[in-house]
């Protein structure tokens, strides 16, 4: 069918609710607005769907969202692990209890058990749950740090990590099967439950879930001694965060922990944000004006979803709060956990950090310092996840942290996704060692420069909306496939790695060897001096990425140099 065919059947069409056709009617008359909802179908990706919620094939509603579950379900029926159950979480923003409900009541109506959390909870706390009781797989219905417009479902496996390679393709073919929507089961909620087949679950599980964080705590002694100094203020930006994060913190004795009250409660139209990100320095607008009120040590936020958290810390030259990256935040915790774990005698055997081959290049000096072994993975904290299961299953390894530049990271393996909450508690006690020892965060980040290297990185992204702006992501990434850069300006390629044809050339000799990692459609150029560059296009939203990182002399010169890098992408692009 025509999208206009697809778009008529929508409103003719007994299936779909009044709502739904009250939605459409209103658009009737834009053809434009009409084609972007029905021109294809929301695409269910490795990771699941993510999109515009509003009526239509292209959007986020209940007929997608049961439609996609069928999908699982199917797969599910086929892999013969129907009675383990599907747990299911979901977090603050617009239709994020109904299309819950929506997912538990089609996998009911499956034969498939849905245990369904009472209220909004964090993504991670969905991988502790599926894992916790058993299931064989989970659902959180999230748009992660997306703007208010959208919503999304994400699928996760038994091993509490996103789908990967092969079940994510075969879960992806059982929902394109599905070509009527009226093959999607469904059942009345109070028979589902009356049928033992919808539970719902809460504190049980949260009590679980905060004694395996608390685990993660090296040094309680240290935080009790500067418990009523430290000085910490938190937003959960309108998000699942809250609750989890202040009770973590109460329990292992902070006394100081301000919540932003414009930020505290949850807040589907995230009013006090332009975009509820904390990449975005916006998002601290209003925790700076309190954590300057209160001589706050650190400022932290988490995403809606509390799966990422950003960071600012105060520098006591300056008495300004200093921002962190992804990258940096997480080199903290990681560096805090390797001294101290080594120093104490409670680094595992045949320990492993693991990352992303767009994390910073810093990893590399740091697991060298502690006997780690380093695993690079691709970009997604699905493929880190993976890794703790191959661990466990060759017993090759030990996980001790994983981290990734887009401000997530894992201690522990309570949890198979990156976890916000954990982070807070792993950064709190470091800031409190700091504390203890009369420094702070930045102070601490400047001895891992004087260390390890001062290695700076940064983004560069291309949005590109619509029917057209696929098509122009995948004509810049074909012209850097087919005729990849010799140089950045100044800076010669050593190496171009295309992932996709797993292929690495090298740029002198023309060797070429393979990448050793899954096909992705990532471009990665190596450059002199450790600094790289590398793009690929979002797998959540209409950008191409351009990653990169340098190594300078100091922080102005790694400063002036990814300024530099970037400046010389744009003029190749």
């Amino acid at each position: 069918m025509s999208f206009m065919d697809e778009f008529n059947f929508w409103l003719e069409d007994a299936y779909f609710d009044q709502d739904t056709k009250n939605e459409l009617l209103a658009i009737r008359n834009n053809a434009t607005e009409i084609e972007e909802r029905f021109y294809k179908e929301l695409e269910f990706g490795t990771g699941g769907l993510r999109g515009v919620i509003g009526a239509g094939t292209n959007r986020m509603n209940v007929y997608t969202v049961r439609k996609a579950t069928q999908g699982l379900a199917n797969f599910i029926l086929k892999q013969g692990t129907q009675a383990k159950g599907v747990a299911i979480a979901y977090d603050s923003r617009r239709m994020s209890p109904e299309f819950a409900d929506v997912a538990g009541l089609c996998l009911a109506a499956n034969g498939i058990k849905a245990y369904v959390f009472e209220s909004l909870r964090p993504t991670p706390e969905l991988s502790f749950a599926l894992r916790t009781l058993g299931c064989t797989a989970g659902i959180v219905v999230t748009a992660s740090h997306n703007p208010p417009e959208y919503n999304g479902y994400k699928v996760y496996w038994e091993d509490g990590a996103q789908v990967t390679a092969p079940k994510d393709v075969q879960i992806i073919d059982e929902v394109k099967a599905i070509k009527d929507y009226k093959d999607c089961k469904t059942m009345d909620k109070d028979a589902a439950i009356a049928a033992g087949l919808y539970e719902v679950i809460g504190k049980e599980i949260d009590d679980k879930y905060m004694v395996e964080l608390k685990k993660q705590i090296i040094h309680p002694d240290i935080i009790a001694k500067v418990a009523n100094d430290i000085k910490i203020v938190y937003t959960p930006l309108c998000g699942t965060g809250n609750k989890p994060v202040q009770r973590v913190l109460s329990e292992l004795g902070f006394k100081n922990v301000y919540v932003v009250p414009e930020q505290e409660n949850p807040d589907p139209n995230f009013t006090t944000l332009d975009y509820p990100n904390p990449e975005d320095p916006k998002a601290f607008t209003y925790a700076l004006r309190l954590a300057k009120e209160k001589d706050a040590d650190i400022v932290l936020a988490t995403d809606p979803d509390a799966d990422r958290l950003g960071v600012y810390a105060k520098d006591q030259k300056t008495g300004e709060y200093v921002p962190f990256t992804g990258n940096m935040s997480g080199m903290l915790i990681a560096e805090y956990l390797l001294r101290e774990k080594t120093a104490t005698g409670t680094m595992p055997a045949n320990p492993a950090l693991v990352t992303t081959i767009v994390t910073t290049n810093m990893t590399f000096p740091i697991t060298k310092a502690y006997g780690l072994k380093l695993i690079e993975v691709l970009t997604g904290f699905k493929f880190i996840g993976e890794q703790i299961k191959f661990f466990e299953q060759t017993g090759s390894n030990n996980y001790v942290f994983g981290l990734e530049e887009s401000y997530g990271c894992l201690a522990g393996t309570h949890a198979r996704d990156k976890d916000a909450i954990v982070a807070v508690m792993c950064l709190c006690e470091v800031a409190a060692f700091c504390k203890n020892q009369g420094k702070t965060l930045w102070d601490m980040m400047v001895e891992l420069y004087e260390k390890y290297g001062y290695f700076k990185e940064t983004q560069y992204t291309i949005t590109l909306k619509g029917i057209d702006g696929s098509k122009q992501i995948a004509e810049i990434m074909e012209k850097l496939r087919q005729n990849p850069p010799k140089a950045f300006g100044e800076r010669k390629v050593l190496k171009f790695r295309d992932y996709q044809n797993d292929v690495i050339v090298d740029m002198a000799t023309g060797e070429k060897t393979t990448t050793g990692l899954p096909k992705s459609n990532v471009l990665y150029f190596e450059l002199p001096g450790d600094e790289w560059c590398c793009a690929r296009p979002s797998g959540t939203e209409p950008k191409i990425k351009f990653y990169m990182g340098v190594k300078g002399q100091s922080i102005e010169d790694a400063n002036a140099r990814v300024a530099q890098l970037t400046e010389d992408l744009k003029a190749l692009i």
